[in-house]
């Protein structure tokens, strides 16, 4: 039976190892065998330019590459790697999608995104999103010296962490009036985002109907998948090698 992949909040970096490993044995024996991956968003644990070239990224993009010769992979940016480009998609052979986009999911339209604009109660993130997804911060911030960048993205890691530990979970989670709103603006009854690190399938309504809010898990712990076909849904782990 024909079905997709969609992962989200991988958070690779070098000093994980065992992220990498497991996301790239899923992309070696399990993605090929889907018609499509989908990649929502935080892919890397901060991404600081194209123009950051190592050995560590160029074995990411070729992993995706390899795939991407027989399996289409999709990605939409998240809050960590907003400053992916077209250079390195196009050396991972992935298709960039803005930021919400609807795909024909086997019948059923269905809006994805990586979720991180939902979250409207943590409105201190949400004036630097507007910040940084605007023309000119972007811009600035890539015309500065790589090891500038990388000072201000471990930089802001730890400030993220700060900022989060004195947050409630309420904060940190979407809004559902901005999901339900999310959902009528595109008129669509299933939703699939990441951001929230809260792996589950939650029941509501919108445009007076029942709908379905999916959320894919991080692989801080374990790898975790979203596997969709015809007539299944299924969140998925996949364990780290020891």
């Amino acid at each position: 039976m024909p079905f997709t992949y969609f992962i989200a909040d991988i958070h690779l970096s070098e000093d994980r190892p065992d992220i990498t490993d497991c996301l790239l044995a899923f992309l070696k024996d399990e993605a090929p065998q889907a018609e499509a991956l989908y990649v929502l968003g935080d892919l890397f644990e901060y991404w600081i330019g194209d123009d950051n070239k190592t050995p560590f990224n160029d074995k990411i993009a070729a992993a995706f590459k390899a795939l991407s010769l027989n399996t289409p992979v999709f990605f939409i940016h998240g809050n960590r790697d907003f400053a992916i480009r077209d250079g390195w998609a196009q050396q991972a052979g992935m298709t960039l999608l803005p930021e919400q986009a609807v795909i024909d999911l086997y019948g059923n339209p269905t809006l994805i995104s990586h979720g991180d604009e939902l979250c409207t109660m943590d409105v201190a993130y949400q004036k630097f999103r507007k910040k940084s997804r605007g023309w000119w911060w972007p811009r600035l911030m890539l015309a500065l010296p790589l090891s500038y960048r990388r000072k201000v993205a471990e930089n802001g890691r730890k400030k993220s962490k700060m900022n989060q530990s004195g947050l409630t979970a309420e904060i940190m989670d979407v809004t559902p009036e901005e999901v339900v709103k999310a959902m009528e603006k595109f008129n669509v009854q299933r939703f699939i985002h990441g951001h929230t690190h809260r792996p589950n399938i939650h029941s509501l309504e919108a445009n007076g109907k029942p709908a379905t809010r999916i959320v894919l898990g991080d692989w801080y712990d374990q790898g975790s998948v979203l596997k969709v076909s015809t007539d299944e849904i299924s969140l998925e782990n996949r364990k780290f090698s020891q």
